[in-house]
């Protein structure tokens, strides 16, 4: 997809991957501060774990009955009125330092040079050890979960935390047979555990066979793998990047920067806040402004 501003600089002040809430924000930011950002996704369109939730976001204070997919467009009209340069349907497959900055490289080896780089890629979730993988075995929260038939079916939710409880929960609302929880510890709200009738959750250890879909030898229509989330930023593994103990994308606190300098890891990908989009928000206004003081700094 061509560049939506009006000419396409050789060099930008800042290349941002990722076009959720927080590298939309960090893009958004920048634009409006009078510098050249460039927005590049994988995806063909705007809004990161957004466009793929059906669900109301009632968390979003400042969006009271919006759901994923409306966030999504609205991030995407921010964009726009903006005019942030940006490329969908481009997944970076490396990144070199390139003085004075960086060097990513895409599809048909194309490449595109910035001052700074932004990781806001966001997370994949985790899934089971399974081959080939099987239409009855749904990896974490999203659209494929919610346009799901769960009539008549026996499930099983993998996961001790509030995807977990709240898809179980959403399983039996769509007319499940049955459904079980097993949780090795239970990490939940209680509000959500609680909602949960009585005998449908199993706590300790277990075992799984996808291929058969059976859990501690007991077989399933379908299984609910909710194991949590992993870091999406695998092409910048040759940064060498300092990672917390859980595996995300160390940065500091006041900045996001990471250990590399001129690198920055805002949102999810970095696990700096509790996940939501009003965080990602924040985070992404917290590179954007550091950013703008470096870059004016060198300008003097």
């Amino acid at each position: 997809m061509s560049l939506q501003a009006n000419s396409a600089p050789s060099f930008y002040d800042a290349m941002i991957v990722g076009a959720g809430p927080a590298g939309v924000s960090c893009a958004v930011w920048l634009s409006r501060l009078g510098f050249k950002p460039l927005l590049v996704d994988a995806a063909d369109a705007v809004g990161g774990l957004c466009r793929i939730n059906p669900f109301m976001d009632d968390w979003n204070a400042s969006l009271p009955g919006v759901n994923g997919l409306q966030v999504a467009q609205n991030l995407a009209q921010s964009l726009a009125q903006s005019k942030v340069a940006l490329r969908l349907g481009w997944p970076v497959q490396s990144v070199r330092v390139c003085a004075p900055g960086f060097q990513i490289s895409g599809p048909h080896n194309e490449t595109i040079k910035g001052r700074f780089l932004v990781l806001a890629t966001g997370v994949k979730a985790r899934g089971l050890n399974q081959a080939p993988p099987d239409p009855r075995v749904l990896v974490g929260p999203g659209q494929h979960v919610a346009g799901f038939d769960f009539a008549n079916k026996r499930v099983a939710v993998l996961g001790g935390g509030d995807n977990a409880f709240e898809n179980a929960l959403f399983a039996f609302e769509k007319g499940a047979h049955s459904v079980q929880v097993y949780a090795r510890t239970v990490r939940a709200q209680q509000q959500f555990v609680q909602q949960l009738p009585v005998g449908c959750l199993t706590v300790g250890a277990y075992t799984v066979d996808p291929e058969q879909r059976t859990v501690n030898g007991v077989a399933y229509d379908i299984l609910l793998v909710m194991y949590g989330w992993a870091p999406n930023a695998d092409f910048a593994n040759d940064l060498g990047l300092a990672c917390t103990a859980r595996g995300f994308i160390s940065s500091d606190f006041d900045t996001a920067q990471t250990s590399s300098d001129g690198v920055y890891a805002i949102g999810e990908v970095a696990s700096r806040q509790h996940p939501c989009v009003v965080t990602a928000l924040a985070d992404g206004v917290t590179a954007a402004k550091a950013i703008q003081a470096r870059l004016e700094a060198n300008a003097k």
